[in-house]
């Protein structure tokens, strides 16, 4: 039984994964090097496209060599302090290389080409290699982790149904989420109520009048009616 064993078989033995998936990272990393005059050159640069299970497990395989070649920027920086510019086998290149600064400069050199070394044995390419750690180390400086993202296509590979799925490189053509403004919030006024507008005394005089006919018509109306009921009682 395969309990708890990580990754996915594919239909294929180990030998087989292996270099599938050397030739998978190849492709996506040197798709960033586009020339115009290639006939087969990709639509989209840092993009590929294939099944679902192979493009999440083609994805951790990619990162961790984006993690070397950041592991490498620090030493090789370092490095540059005791570099030359001559060119190779000249005189002064050839005293530099008997100077301590040669020496300087390979020690600090010494990791980052042992980084170097272990991204050539996995990928087997030396174009992938310089992509690797001239262009993405630098790209993902400042990122730690998730360099790709797995976008699942709404089509299916003709033949078999296989789900398909692009992988490429975060950083371009980022979809930006866009968020509404939150509501403005008022504060509530604490001053004191203003008082009431007086009203002049000719409006109140005229509002006075209607209210003291009405009270007279009632006073006469429960006259009247105490007058009947007092000739009905004594008939």
């Amino acid at each position: 039984m395969r309990h708890r064993v990580r990754g996915r078989k594919l239909g294929r033995n180990a030998s087989h994964r292996k270099a599938m998936f050397r030739n998978m990272a190849v492709s996506l990393i040197r798709s960033l090097r586009v020339d115009e005059d290639e006939p087969n050159k990709p639509s989209v640069p840092g993009r590929i496209i294939t099944t679902q299970a192979k493009a999440k497990e083609l994805r951790p395989f990619i990162e961790k060599l984006i993690t070397m070649g950041k592991k490498a920027q620090p030493h090789i920086e370092a490095a540059e302090e005791y570099a030359t510019d001559a060119e190779r086998n000249s005189d002064e290149w050839k005293s530099w290389r008997k100077s301590d600064r040669w020496q300087q400069w390979n020690q600090r050199m010494a990791p980052a080409l042992a980084y170097r070394r272990r991204a050539f044995s996995l990928l087997r390419d030396d174009e992938a290699v310089d992509i690797l750690f001239d262009e993405l180390a630098e790209r993902f400086a400042d990122r730690d982790g998730g360099y790709t993202r797995v976008v699942d296509l709404a089509e299916v590979r003709l033949g078999d149904g296989g789900r398909k799925s692009l992988i490429e490189f975060v950083g371009e053509r980022d979809r930006q989420q866009s968020r509404s403004a939150a509501p403005m919030v008022v504060p509530e006024t604490t001053d004191e109520e203003e008082p009431a507008a007086e009203v002049p005394e000719s409006e109140q005089a005229t509002d006075e009048a209607p209210a003291a006919e009405e009270s007279a018509d009632a006073s006469a109306e429960t006259e009247a009616e105490a007058g009947d009921e007092e000739k009905k009682s004594e008939e």
